[in-house]
């Protein structure tokens, strides 16, 4: 089995990348491909539904239907929105005494974090998303067949992303463990440096906010299409 550093690098998104280096394990050969997984994980009566959205004839806007939020075409809510998180990362982090036992530093705290962090994601990015859609169905017929599409494969997509997302504190805290150990190991005075926690602060802010980055994808590219002439 290769070492760490003989690996092959792992293509794909940042976020695979950043989950692959820090489990210290290979990756499997690409699977099939995404529209064929489609095919696999979308039910019959979604696909229904999905197919009356791609091809059922759009329905005009209504006017009773008509959101009253601000408008977010102008991209500030968003942005404002995704720094705010960005910020979360790095300032909630857990704060570690400068006398603290480094060998006896706890995951849990930095576990909290992470699920914290999740939660805020997916919270903002479900209430932007969400408005997105009101305010596409608002805009033009075309647009509202968009929405809705985006809402049918957000229903069928989320249960597997919830499942996947749910392994990303397992892997931080078996890195966590790797990385304490191999300084316990390395250490020949008594006591363990603070190097580890350094790299693992770093390690654990990259995999976050990659993982805001998937998560603001959908939001983006919503919104691209709300400023579509």
């Amino acid at each position: 089995m290769p070492t760490a550093l003989q690996r092959t690098p792992v293509p794909g998104p940042t976020f695979i990348r950043l989950l692959a280096r820090i489990a210290d394990t290979d990756v499997p050969a690409p699977g099939p491909a995404l529209s064929d997984r489609l095919g696999q994980w979308i039910d019959w009566t979604r696909a229904v539904t999905l197919a009356g959205a791609l091809d059922g004839r759009p329905s005009a806007p209504s006017a009773e239907a008509a959101t009253s939020d601000p408008p977010l075409e102008d991209g500030d809510e968003v942005a404002h929105a995704r720094a705010t998180l960005a910020g979360s990362i790095g300032n909630d982090l857990p704060a570690m005494a400068a006398d603290a036992d480094m060998a006896a530093i706890d995951f849990a705290p930095y576990r909290q974090h992470c699920l914290a962090m999740q939660r805020a994601m997916l919270a903002a990015t479900g209430r932007l998303r969400g408005r997105l859609r009101d305010q596409l169905a608002q805009r033009s017929p075309e647009l509202a067949r968009l929405a809705e599409v985006d809402a049918v494969m957000e229903l069928t997509l989320s249960p597997r992303e919830h499942r996947l997302l749910a392994s990303v504190p397992v892997l931080l805290g078996e890195h966590f463990e790797r990385l304490r150990a191999g300084a316990a190991v390395d250490g020949n005075t008594g006591s363990t440096s603070a190097a580890w926690l350094d790299v693992f602060h770093r390690d654990m802010q990259g995999v976050l906010h990659a993982e805001l980055d998937v998560r603001f994808q959908p939001i983006e590219g919503l919104l691209a299409a709300l400023r579509t002439p």
